[in-house]
């Protein structure tokens, strides 16, 4: 007796299932002046969104020694936590993400997440949205290496034990992308995020979503 293959849609976090980059932002030049360095412009930080703290924070301060790297990541933590004990964290839903993974949810699809964002992170968007029980897998920075080494997705197929072939990877970097291609995954990039069609195109994604039903549309 033969068995459905299991569907896996795997999403990246902040830039395709919510717009996290104000609180990114924020946390960011706040983590900058803690340690009296020029804070970077928005569109760089907006940029390095998906990668782990560690290497984002390399890539905006490249010249900075490995003590510097360290503090300055925890500042960014410590900020971060700070606007969030304080309720001042604004990640919203992109218009449309929650009746998607709804529909998805409904029709066969099991669901993940691969982000740069921490376990602590992770959980918490996905509870205030009531997001929670969507997901199958959450694969984090915690735990692997930066996108887009693909230990995330190696991970997530492992535990949702499903097959390359049957799975998606779906994001607005070409992290993301990347991430996708390395473990053997289709790659759609959305267009709603932090990088432009082209470049997730130029990356390897097999078609750039427009919209959350565009999506719905290429998952069908």
């Amino acid at each position: 007796m033969s068995t459905a293959p299991i569907r896996l849609a795997v999403f990246d976090c902040d830039g395709t299932l919510v717009d996290g980059q104000a609180d990114i932002c924020a946390a960011m030049e706040a983590a900058f002046a803690e340690h009296g360095l020029p804070a970077p412009e928005r569109h760089a930080i907006r940029r390095i969104v998906g990668l782990s703290l560690p290497v984002a924070m390399r890539r905006l301060v490249p010249e900075a020694d490995a003590s510097l790297l360290h503090a300055a990541c925890d500042s960014y933590k410590l900020a971060f936590r700070t606007m969030r004990e304080r309720g001042q964290l604004s990640e919203p839903l992109f218009p449309g993400i929650a009746p998607l993974l709804d529909h998805l949810a409904t029709s066969g699809w099991h669901l993940g997440v691969a982000t740069g964002k921490s376990d602590r992170g992770l959980r918490n968007v996905l509870a205030v949205h009531g997001l929670s029980d969507h997901f199958v897998t959450l694969q984090t920075a915690d735990r692997h290496p930066s996108k887009p080494h693909p230990a995330m997705l190696d991970a997530a197929l492992a535990e949702a034990c499903a097959l390359p072939g049957d799975s998606v990877m779906i994001g607005d970097t070409t992290y993301d992308i990347a991430m996708a291609v390395a473990a053997g995954v289709r790659a759609i990039g959305v267009a709603w995020g932090y990088h432009e069609a082209d470049e997730l195109f130029a990356a390897g994604a097999d078609a750039v979503a427009q919209t959350p039903d565009e999506l719905q549309d290429l998952l069908a």
